[in-house]
């Protein structure tokens, strides 16, 4: 499995502050059987995160896991907030991508519901040549959600589901409504801490994902097909597509 979103890089934003947390955020993602990790730092405004040191952090971080015996490994990206992507240069979204693959950029929806303001950044983004995943849009539902989702859809952006949230009480019945309508493409951990939040594990995600009647039929492709195609830079058409929902 790759987890698409998680804050494994230390000392860079809100997650580990310790190269040895993000040795434990790995091994807790290899005994669930990840792979590979997507190293997620926030692109926005309020975190210091220099992009042109990305890469040397991440070598730096697959090092430690080397020598520490792990075998997931990680690889570059970034959580790109919708209110800085005009700022970047082509070489710095490039530089953000997810698994490096030059293409897929994972786009963090601004502060409150989700609102047309995306689907501009997402038709920009496009115009530069990138499409977008957009992250976590469980924490941005409004009256007009379905209707964005709906038209991000049409765009051609694929929608990251949270994985955790499907396992708690007071979140299951929003997560398993999203997939209902198809939009979840992808799950990930969006995990900030070994110890705290959310864990770097996705198995038992998938599992409640798998049981709903709408997608049981693609859990493999959401599982497996569609990270290992936004990781190498490849088209990614739902197995869905034209169905009620998009």
């Amino acid at each position: 499995m790759i987890d698409l979103h998680c804050h494994i890089l230390p000392g860079i934003d809100d997650g580990p502050l310790y190269p040895g947390e993000s040795v434990a955020m790995a091994r807790q993602a290899e005994a669930d059987g990840i792979e590979r990790v997507c190293a997620t730092p926030h692109i926005r405004h309020d975190h210091d995160v220099r992009i042109e040191e990305l890469a040397a952090r991440v070598a730096a971080l697959n090092g430690d896991l080397e020598r520490e015996g792990c075998a997931t490994r990680v690889l570059p990206g970034g959580e790109l907030a919708e209110s800085q992507t005009a700022a970047l240069t082509g070489a710095e979204l490039d530089a953000v991508t997810l698994g490096g693959g030059g293409r897929w950029l994972l786009l963090e929806p601004g502060p409150g519901p989700l609102g047309g303001s995306l689907l501009t950044v997402v038709d920009r983004l496009a115009a530069r040549g990138f499409r977008s995943v957009v992250a976590h849009p469980e924490r941005h539902l409004g009256p007009e959600y379905v209707e964005i989702l709906e038209s991000l859809c049409r765009r051609g952006a694929l929608i990251q589901l949270t994985a955790d949230l499907f396992l708690r009480e007071e979140t299951a019945g929003t997560m398993a409504g999203l997939a209902e309508r198809r939009f979840c493409h992808v799950l990930a951990s969006d995990s900030h801490s070994p110890e705290h939040g959310r864990p770097p594990r996705l198995s038992e995600g998938l599992a409640r994902l798998g049981a709903i009647p709408a997608v049981a039929p693609y859990a493999g492709w959401i599982a497996h097909d569609a990270p290992a195609a936004i990781v190498r830079g490849e088209n990614v058409v739902p197995p869905w597509e034209g169905s009620e929902g998009h």
